[in-house]
C-alpha cells in the first residue's frame, strides 16, 4: 500500500521575492517521517496514481530479515538500527549528499552489539555466553569425528609418504626440495617433535609404521586443524549476518562432510590449508563488521589478523593465493566506494590505502618470507634437495664440502657445472642415446648428484694433449676448451641438428672419446661476472661457485642453454640441454657456474669466501618450486587412476582411493557427502538465477527488499561466489595434474552459499515458523544421514569392499572391485 504524502515548504530564502505555489515541487513522503520506527499506513491511499514505484506493505518490506543471527540484539541488521546510527550533515550542500563514513553501522554484516557489563554471578555469566553453547557442542562433536579410530590404519596412507618424510627432514635438519612452501611441513615436523619422533622412518608408501614412530599422535595433531574448521564455520556464518538456522547448517555441513573429515585425519597439509582458508574468511568478515569505526583498535586488529592469515595460507600451499584474491577483490571494492565518498578527507583516503598496503600486502609477504627464513635456518645440513639451490647456498650447508673446492679453475680440473637458471640443474649425460636427431649420447640437466655430472676441462684437439706435469694453466675469459664426460670419456658436442623439444635450437650431445673428436667439441668460455671480483673486466681468473660463465660453441656461435623444457620419458623427464642461437647476455638459462671442483694440484678454498644472500636464495627457491610445479603435467604414456578433472568435482563424478584395496586392510576413499556437494553446486546456480531475477525486478521498479536487505544479500553472495569461482576456475587453465582434494577449499564457499540461499529463501522469508522448522529438520536429516551412510570412507572400511552394499551412488565411483 502506498504511503501518505505531504508537501514540504523550506521557506523563502533571504533576499528573494516570494514564490508562488507553482514553483514548489510536491514530494510524496510518509506522514510519519519524523518517526522512522513507525510503519507506513496500510489504509491511506492518497495520490494513488501519481507514483510509478510499487510500494510494499510493512510485512513485505521486512520479509528478508526476519530471523536473527546468534549474538545479535533485537533487529538484526535492520534499517531502523542503521538509520539511528547514521548522522547526516549537508553543511549547506545539496540534499543528496552522502552520510559521513565512520558514524554508522555497516549494512551487510552482523551488527556489533554493545559489550555486556562484567557478570556478577555464575548464572549471569552463563546467560551472557549462551550464544557460544552451540559452537562448543559442535566442536566436541568435531573432536569425536576427527579422532575416532584415527589410528586404525597402521600403514603409511597416500601422501603421508611425502609429508611425513618432509617432517623427518626437519627433525634431522637435512635440506630437501618440494613444490610447496614450507610452513605446513614445518608444522608436521613440529608435530613429530612434540610426539617424540626422531625422524628416522622413511615413510615409504604402504609401509607399516614401526613401534617407535608415534604416527597416531602426529595424526591427532594434524586433525586438530580439522577440528577447528567447525567453530570457524559457525562464527563466520554469524559474522556474515546469517540467521541461527543458517549458522547451524554451516556448522553441520562442515562437521559432516566426509571429504573434509577424511583429509583431516592423516599427516597431510590439507587440514592446515583448510584451517587458514577458513581463518582468512573469518577475519575478513570480522574486519568488515568493524568498518563503522575505521582506525579503531578492533578495526586494526582484524585487518592485521587477515593479513597474517593470508601469509599463513599462502605459506602452506600456493592454492592460498586464491583466497588472497577474494580479500583483494573485497579491498578493491571497499577502497573504490571510499574514493567516491566526497565527505572523506584526502588524509583519511591515504590512511585507508596505507592501512591496506601495510596489512594486506606487506604483512603477508613478510609472513611468507619469514617461513622461508625459518626453513633455511632449520635445514642447515646437506640433504637430498641440495641440487635445487644455488652452489653458493649449498656451500654453507653442514656436511657439504664445496668450501674445500680449490678456488681457481685450471685445465685438467674435474668439475660439475650448475645451470643458474631458476630451477636449473647440473650438466649431465648418460649412456642412453637420443631416439631422434643425431642418435648420439644424451645431454641433460639433472637435479641430483651422481658421477654422470662430472666433466674434465681439457684443451682443444689442435693443442697439445693435457699433461698433468706441465705448469698449471688457469681458466680465463676467452679460453677455448673441450669438456669431456668423465664416466663415458665422450666430449660435449653440438651440431646443426634440431634439438628434440626446442626445435629452433641446436642439439647438444656427447660424441667421440678421449682420442676421437672434431671442432664441434670446442667451446669458448665467456665470463659474465663474479660475485666477489665484480664485473667481467675485473675477473682475472675463473673461480668456483662465484664466477658466472657462458659457453659459446666455437663453430656454430650458439650458447649452451638449459631451458625449462623437459624431455619425454625416453629422456627420463630430465631438463633438455640445447644450444640456443640468440646471443642474450641476460638470458639466465645460458649462465653456468662451477659447483664441485677437484684438482689435487691446487690448494683448498675457504668458506669465508662464499656468502649467499637470503633474498637471492628465497627467490631462487620459489622459482624452482614454480618450475617443478608446472612440470607436474599428466603423462600421456601412463594412466593415472587417481587423477580427476575439475568438471568431475562439483557433482562428485569420481573419488580417490587413498590406499591399497586389499580385503585385510582398512580402506579410505576420498569422496564428499553427496547432499553437501550437490546442494552447494546447485546453490551456486541458484544464486546467479536469483540475482538476475532481482535485477530484472529492480529494473521494473519493484522493491523486493529494503536497502539493508539488498546490501546483505549482495555481500554474502559476493563473498561466497567470488571465493568459489576464484578457487575453482584456475584449475581449468592449469596444465598440471589435478585430484579431487584440490576442490576441498572451493567447497567451503559453496557451503556458505548453500546456507545463504536457504536462509534468504526460507529462514528469513515470509514463511510460517512450522515451515522453517520442517525445512531445517529435513535438510539436517539429509546431511546427518548422508554422513552416517558414508562414514566408513573416512573412518576406514574393513573387510572385503564388495560386502559393503549401497555405496555406489554413481557408476563412475571406483569403490567396488570389478
Amino acid at each position: 500500500m502506498r504511503p501518505p504524502q505531504v508537501e514540504i515548504d523550506f521557506g523563502t530564502p533571504l533576499g528573494t521575492s516570494p514564490r508562488t505555489s507553482s514553483d514548489f515541487e510536491e514530494i510524496p513522503y510518509p506522514s510519519h517521517h519524523t518517526q522512522p520506527h513507525t510503519s507506513w499506513s496500510a489504509t491511506d491511499t492518497k495520490h494513488e496514481g501519481t507514483l510509478p514505484l510499487h510500494y510494499m506493505t510493512e510485512d513485505t518490506s521486512a520479509r528478508r530479515r526476519v530471523a536473527r543471527g546468534p549474538g545479535s540484539s533485537g533487529g538484526f541488521m535492520s534499517g531502523d538500527e542503521h538509520e539511528t546510527n547514521m548522522r547526516y550533515d549537508d553543511k549547506g550542500k545539496d540534499a543528496y549528499s552522502k552520510p559521513r563514513h565512520g558514524t554508522g553501522r555497516v549494512t551487510s554484516g552482523r551488527i556489533h552489539k554493545p559489550y555486556s557489563p562484567p557478570p556478577t554471578s555464575i548464572s549471569e555469566f552463563i546467560q551472557q555466553n549462551l550464544e557460544h553453547l552451540p559452537p562448543a557442542i559442535y566442536t566436541l562433536l568435531s573432536c569425536w569425528t576427527r579422532f575416532h579410530r584415527i589410528g586404525l590404519a597402521n600403514a603409511v596412507i597416500w601422501d603421508e609418504a611425502h609429508f611425513g618424510k618432509f617432517g623427518s627432514h626437519y627433525l634431522k635438519r637435512e635440506f630437501y626440495f618440494d613444490v610447496h612452501p614450507p610452513l605446513g611441513k614445518m608444522l608436521v615436523g613440529l608435530a613429530g617433535l612434540l610426539a617424540g619422533y626422531d625422524g628416522s622412518f622413511e615413510f615409504k608408501s604402504g609401509e607399516v609404521y614401526p613401534d617407535h614412530v608415534p604416527y597416531v599422535a602426529m595424526r591427532v595433531m594434524m586433525a586438530t586443524f580439522g577440528v577447528a574448521l567447525v567453530p570457524l564455520g559457525w562464527y563466520t556464518a554469524v559474522e556474515l549476518g546469517l540467521s541461527s538456522w543458517a549458522c547451524h547448517l554451516v556448522a553441520l555441513m562442515v562437521l559432516c562432510d566426509v571429504a573434509w573429515l577424511c583429509i583431516s585425519r592423516f599427516i597431510l597439509l590439507d587440514s592446515m590449508l583448510l584451517f587458514f582458508t577458513f581463518t582468512t574468511v573469518f577475519f575478513l568478515t570480522k574486519f568488515h563488521n568493524q568498518q563503522y569505526q575505521s582506525f579503531s583498535f578492533d578495526w586494526w586488529m582484524w585487518l592485521t589478523f587477515t593479513g597474517i592469515s593470508i601469509g599463513c595460507v599462502t605459506s602452506v600451499k600456493w592454492v592460498g593465493l586464491f583466497v588472497t584474491a577474494v580479500v583483494g577483490l573485497y579491498t578493491i571494492e571497499d577502497l573504490w566506494d571510499k574514493f567516491g565518498d566526497l565527505r572523506m578527507s584526502t588524509r583519511d583516503q591515504l590512511r585507508h590505502w596505507a592501512a591496506r598496503v601495510i596489512c594486506l600486502i606487506a604483512l603477508p609477504i613478510l609472513v611468507y618470507m619469514a617461513s622461508f627464513k625459518l626453513h633455511f635456518i632449520i635445514l642447515n645440513h646437506s640433504g637430498p634437495g641440495d641440487a635445487q639451490m644455488s652452489s653458493l647456498f649449498q656451500a654453507h650447508l653442514v656436511g657439504n664440502d664445496f668450501y674445500r673446492n680449490p678456488l681457481e679453475i685450471a685445465f685438467g680440473s674435474k668439475v660439475t657445472l650448475k645451470n643458474m637458471g631458476w630451477g636449473g640443474g647440473l650438466l649431465h649425460s648418460h649412456v642412453q642415446t637420443y631416439p631422434v636427431g643425431s642418435s648420439q649420447q644424451q645431454v641433460t640437466c639433472y637435479h641430483y648428484k651422481d658421477d654422470n655430472n662430472h666433466w674434465t676441462i681439457l684443451p682443444t684437439w689442435e693443442e697439445p694433449e693435457y699433461n698433468p706435469n706441465d705448469p698449471l694453466k688457469y681458466l680465463v675469459d676467452g679460453d677455448v676448451i673441450r669438456l669431456q664426460h668423465v664416466p663415458t670419456t665422450r666430449n660435449l658436442h653440438s651440431h646443426p641438428v634440431p634439438a628434440p623439444v626446442t626445435k629452433l635450437n641446436n642439439e647438444v650431445s656427447c660424441y667421440g672419446n678421449s682420442t676421437v673428436g672434431d671442432v664441434h667439441d670446442h667451446w669458448v668460455v665467456e665470463v659474465v661476472d663474479d660475485i666477489k671480483q665484480g664485473s667481467r673486466e675485473h675477473v682475472e681468473r675463473v673461480h668456483s661457485l662465484t664466477t658466472t660463465l657462458r659457453f659459446r660453441h666455437q663453430a656454430l656461435g650458439c650458447y649452451l642453454s638449459a631451458s625449462t623444457a623437459a624431455l619425454p620419458q625416453w629422456g627420463f623427464k630430465q631438463i633438455e640441454v640445447s644450444c640456443i642461437k640468440q646471443n642474450d647476455r641476460n638470458d639466465i638459462h645460458t649462465h653456468w657456474n662451477v659447483e664441485n671442483h677437484w684438482n689435487d694440484r691446487l690448494p683448498p678454498g675457504d668458506v669465508k669466501l662464499y656468502k649467499s644472500p637470503f633474498l637471492r636464495d628465497f627467490w631462487h627457491l620459489n622459482v624452482a618450486m614454480m618450475t617443478s610445479n608446472n612440470a607436474l603435467i599428466p603423462d600421456p604414456d601412463k594412466e593415472d587412476i587417481l587423477a580427476s578433472n575439475p568438471t568431475d568435482w562439483p557433482w562428485m563424478r569420481l573419488g580417490l582411493r587413498m590406499c591399497g584395496w586389499g580385503d585385510n586392510q582398512p580402506k579410505y576413499y576420498l569422496l564428499g557427502t553427496p547432499i553437501i556437494w550437490w546442494g552447494g553446486a546447485t546453490s551456486m546456480i541458484a544464486s546467479v538465477l536469483l540475482l538476475g531475477f532481482y535485477m530484472f525486478r529492480q529494473q521494473r521498479r519493484y522493491a523486493d527488499m529494503d536497502a539493508n536487505g539488498w546490501g546483505h544479500f549482495l555481500y554474502v553472495v559476493k563473498i561466497a561466489f567470488y571465493g568459489w569461482f576464484l578457487h575453482y576456475a584456475p584449475f581449468f587453465i592449469m596444465g598440471r595434474v589435478t585430484y579431487v582434494h584440490h576442490y576441498l577449499p572451493t567447497l567451503y564457499f559453496s557451503v556458505l552459499m548453500f546456507a545463504h540461499i536457504l536462509d534468504h529463501c526460507v529462514f528469513s522469508a515470509r514463511w510460517k515458523d512450522n515451515t522453517k522448522r520442517v525445512t531445517f529438520g529435513v535438510v539436517t536429516f539429509l546431511i546427518v544421514a548422508n554422513f552416517w551412510w558414508f562414514r566408513g570412507m573416512a573412518w576406514g572400511i574393513e573387510g572385503p569392499i564388495n560386502s559393503h552394499w549401497g555405496l555406489l551412488w554413481r557408476k563412475t565411483w571406483n569403490i567396488y572391485n570389478a
